[in-house]
């Protein structure tokens, strides 16, 4: 189908929980990119390793327009029932002093403290903190993420093995994200990327895979949370990060270009970014990454007007882009909106900086508009200061204000890339000379 033409969904998949390929099922299913059946199929192949037995039966009857389910489907979910109550069974004694109030009180920031006094005073020893991951991994497996996530954050209290904590953080995240809890997932992020960035990996190709997994289920939090579009910046544009996206994960690429156009505050690293754009063109391309390549690589506004309509069609079928919110009996893409109309301030901008002088009508038909609306959008933004021009109605024309560059301003600019430069470098010499001395 043409719409799926620009669709990441199998690109972003691999590199998410299982659980987390859902919603963009949802979505891919809602906005019909591929025909149904093979959403639906797609969907059984997926609950098969999970304990989603309840789900799959439905989408099995919807597939194969049946009240029959085949017997393996009704023999696992009977396997699934007894396993949940024996894990059920062996976190009990756990579980029952995690749910006492006073006794909880008992604990304390000391881990090696709190399995002493566990073990001597309630008899809970390892077996039964390990249990206890066990019984939150099997509940997340159900679909139960409000009792996986709480009993993951009590195992993460008591537990004392990194790797497995680091794992229980992992299951606490992709939780806290299905159940779209915002403030909490931002937070459980910013722990896991503390713990990916300070650990020394056995390999820093595991190091690299983490970051990619991260960014991809951050993709979720950022395109939810209000500040998240600030946030992604700050996360994706991090030199270690850059780079595994370059080497690794270019398709993410669409997400940062799409951050730096609705966000106006970031500009002072956009112009390192559209060097980024224009070495990865052979790696990852689509409407948004080719529309800033027209404006700020190749001055082509013909280009970027034709972009423009395609960066609509992306963004309406992106899941993470395209996320829809009601408002008095509209459903509306707000993201679609501050899209165009930013992208529109792009053209104009750069169009503006090469001409003088600016015909009207030329200038409506670069930016997608109407000749009313388009006298409009530039008196709006002269009235707003954002435009430093003035309209000759009689003519025609957008008559720009002569705008001589600050050398002060200048020099400035350029001594604080300079410092930038100087402490990345002084910082790999220094990371370099630390791993010399660690062999």
């Amino acid at each position: 189908m043409a719409m799926s033409k620009y669709d990441l969904t199998p690109r972003i998949a691999p590199n998410l929980d299982r659980h987390l390929v859902f919603p963009l099922l949802e979505f891919t299913q809602e906005r019909q990119l591929y025909p149904n059946d093979q959403i639906l199929k797609a969907k059984i192949e997926l609950l098969n390793n999970t304990n989603m037995v309840d789900y799959a039966m439905d989408i099995h009857k919807s597939l194969y327009h049946t009240e029959d389910v085949p017997q393996d489907m009704v023999d696992r979910r009977v396997e699934v029932v007894a396993r949940l109550k024996s894990l059920e069974e062996a976190a009990a004694p756990l579980v029952t002093f995690l749910q006492n109030p006073n006794a909880v009180q008992e604990l304390r920031a000391d881990k090696q403290y709190n399995l002493q006094m566990l073990n001597e005073r309630y008899q809970i020893g390892t077996e039964q903190i390990e249990a206890l991951y066990q019984y939150a991994k099997f509940q997340f497996e159900c679909g139960n993420y409000s009792g996986a996530a709480d009993y993951l954050y009590q195992y993460r209290a008591l537990c004392t093995n990194a790797e497995r904590s680091r794992s229980a953080l992992w299951g606490k995240l992709a939780a806290e994200i299905l159940m779209q809890n915002w403030d909490i997932a931002l937070d459980e992020l910013s722990r896991l990327k503390e713990i990916i960035d300070s650990k020394n990996f056995a390999s820093s190709l595991n190091q690299v895979q983490s970051r990619i997994w991260l960014m991809h289920w951050s993709l979720f939090i950022f395109f939810n949370h209000d500040n998240g579009r600030t946030q992604i910046i700050d996360l994706f544009n991090q030199d270690k990060y850059l780079n595994a996206i370059q080497t690794n994960a270019p398709h993410l690429l669409r997400y940062l270009a799409t951050a730096f156009i609705v966000n106006k505050k970031r500009r002072p690293q956009f112009k390192e970014f559209i060097k980024v754009i224009q070495q990865e063109q052979h790696s990852f391309s689509d409407p948004i990454t080719e529309f800033l390549a027209c404006v700020y690589v190749n001055f082509d506004f013909d280009g970027a007007q034709k972009k423009m309509k395609e960066c609509e069609d992306v963004i309406m079928n992106d899941p993470f882009l395209g996320k829809r919110v009601e408002e008095s009996n509209y459903t509306v893409v707000p993201l679609k909106d501050e899209f165009l109309e930013n992208a529109r301030l792009f053209i104009f901008e750069t169009y503006c900086r090469i001409h003088e002088r600016i015909d009207m009508g030329v200038l409506a038909e670069k930016l997608n508009l109407n000749y009313e609306d388009a006298e409009r959008w530039i008196l709006n933004l002269i009235r707003t200061s954002k435009l430093d021009a003035k309209i000759n109605t009689q003519n025609g024309t957008v008559v720009m204000e002569p705008n001589h560059p600050n050398v002060y301003e200048q020099l400035i600019d350029h001594t604080k890339g300079l410092s930038g430069r100087t402490y990345k470098l002084v910082s790999q010499l220094m990371e370099h000379g630390q791993a010399q001395a660690a062999r």
